[in-house]
């Protein structure tokens, strides 16, 4: 069958083309891809092409289906899998194999297999890896964030704190603990002020830092303090080009104790060393972003860590139960994982989206891979709307839920379109 797709060749070499899948194997599934968010990582995999870890190395003659944080509906089952898998009904999936220690990932390694396509086939590996999920939720975009959102949940898991009498470590962020999240009012920092909220055993405070005043502003909009008071949890945003920002006002808003878990969300040299300089008494550092040089670098106290017993790590990802877990609180609606998206746009704009996701700043940008629409804030909605009918009606929509992007939007721009949902679409045969 013919799939539309946008195709990495090589670095910066991405085309959107139309293309014959091959009829899938016995222990394969075809896959009806309906949204995708673009994420950073693909960025970073059009940087570097070959050279990264997860790009194959003929991509050139066998190119690969960017994408990595899709859903959809299944489309035709192989034999192996039916009986757990059933024609029409919605997927998500974990793109972090590690099968078979192999670093193959959908949306960087395989040829048929990446989220900005209108179709594509997983590989049996996903199946047999527990890695494509039922999903049951009314929106497909919830099921493409749980994805970025598992990564956010796995970065609080591996988190550890140490015991001197016996040296067991207690995994996760510190019980009634101070939080500090570096260049947090990103997307992916967006997701991680919203999970310590419903943890069992929350921090007293989180602390959160950018210098781009309307993320801020933005941020606090989505999140007020106020409303994770109600939760139990303290949360302070700070302009870190202010001197508040620096590390003696960071400090200060501790009461000079210091934060028992740090994350950088931005891999920015000085936001690794002010996160170190921060770190308590058996502080755990998580150094979240990923950056795209192999050799960056950052000075650490090592004084601290031997006589304080700081410790740093680094986390990439989520696994597969992080992402279930991920799915189901926001389909008991107790995680918005809506707060993480600013964009929306159709498949003919991932190319050039992704090629300027550093300098859009955006926040998640989300691809419907049977549209063809140009990348839209939604901030401008309202004004589009003033001409446009689809967008008065989306920005009627969002309004109503706090400026989120929402099932109900989705469902007006998938029907303007004529793309109907696959368990629709078997009702009506």
């Amino acid at each position: 069958m013919k799939a539309r797709a946008v195709r990495l060749y090589g670095a910066d070499d991405l085309r959107l083309e139309t293309f014959e899948l091959p009829d899938i194997k016995d222990d394969e599934i075809l896959v009806r891809v309906i949204s995708d968010s673009i994420c950073m990582s693909t960025y970073k995999l059009l940087r570097q092409g070959k050279a990264h870890k997860r790009c194959p190395p003929n991509v050139d003659t066998n190119p690969v289906i960017i994408g990595h944080e899709f859903a959809g509906d299944i489309v035709k089952v192989g034999k192996k899998w039916r009986g757990e898998f059933s024609e029409g009904e919605k997927f998500a999936q974990q793109p972090a194999l590690n099968y078979q220690g192999r670093l193959d990932s959908p949306g960087y390694s395989y040829e048929y297999c990446g989220g900005a396509a209108t179709y594509c086939i997983m590989p049996h590996e996903v199946m047999e890896l527990g890695c494509l999920l039922h999903f049951d939720g009314d929106a497909y975009f919830d099921a493409s964030l749980g994805e970025p959102m598992s990564c956010v949940i796995g970065g609080y898991k591996v988190m550890y704190h140490t015991n001197k009498q016996n040296y067991d470590h207690a995994m996760g962020v510190k019980p009634g603990g101070n939080v500090l999240v570096l260049g947090g009012c990103g997307p992916m920092g967006l997701g991680a002020l919203e999970y310590p909220l419903v943890l069992d055993k929350k921090p007293a405070r989180v602390v959160v830092t950018d210098v781009d005043e309307d993320r801020i502003a933005r941020a606090k909009q989505l999140l007020p303090p106020e409303k994770a008071m109600k939760q139990g949890v303290e949360l302070v945003y700070v302009n870190a080009s202010l001197p508040e920002g620096g590390i003696e006002g960071l400090r200060a808003l501790t009461g000079g104790h210091g934060y028992d878990d740090v994350f950088v969300y931005a891999p920015i040299k000085q936001l690794a060393e002010t996160g170190d300089a921060l770190l308590a008494f058996d502080g755990c550092m998580n150094f979240f972003a990923g950056p795209s040089n192999p050799d960056f670098k950052a000075l650490v106290n090592l004084y601290n860590c031997h006589y304080t017993s700081t410790h740093i790590l680094g986390s990439t990802g989520g696994n597969t139960d992080d992402l279930k877990e991920a799915l189901r609180l926001s389909a008991s609606k107790r995680l918005r994982p809506a707060v993480m998206v600013s964009h929306i746009c159709g498949l003919n704009a991932v190319p050039e989206t992704t090629a300027r996701l550093p300098e859009i700043r955006a926040g998640k940008i989300l691809s419907y891979t049977h549209v063809d629409l140009p990348l839209t804030a939604i901030a401008d909605f309202e004004r589009l709307g003033e001409t446009d009918a689809l967008f008065a009606r989306l920005h009627q929509s969002c309004a109503a839920m706090d400026g989120l992007w929402n099932s109900e939007a989705e469902s007006i721009l998938l029907d303007h379109f004529g793309v109907r949902p696959a368990a629709a679409e078997k009702a009506v045969e």
